[in-house]
């Protein structure tokens, strides 16, 4: 699954992803960038 790394400022795949639930309830997928190592958080369909 891509991601938009922050860092990077371009869309790069999701290293390591898993399935979270945020605070308000809604599904999304967190994981690394694999290039730079930041957290990438894609809210929606995991």
């Amino acid at each position: 699954m891509e991601g938009y790394c922050l860092k990077c400022r371009t869309k790069r795949e999701i290293k390591n992803a898993t399935k979270v639930t945020l605070k308000n309830g809604r599904p999304a997928t967190q994981g690394l960038c694999p290039v730079c190592g930041t957290k990438i958080t894609r809210i929606g369909k995991s």
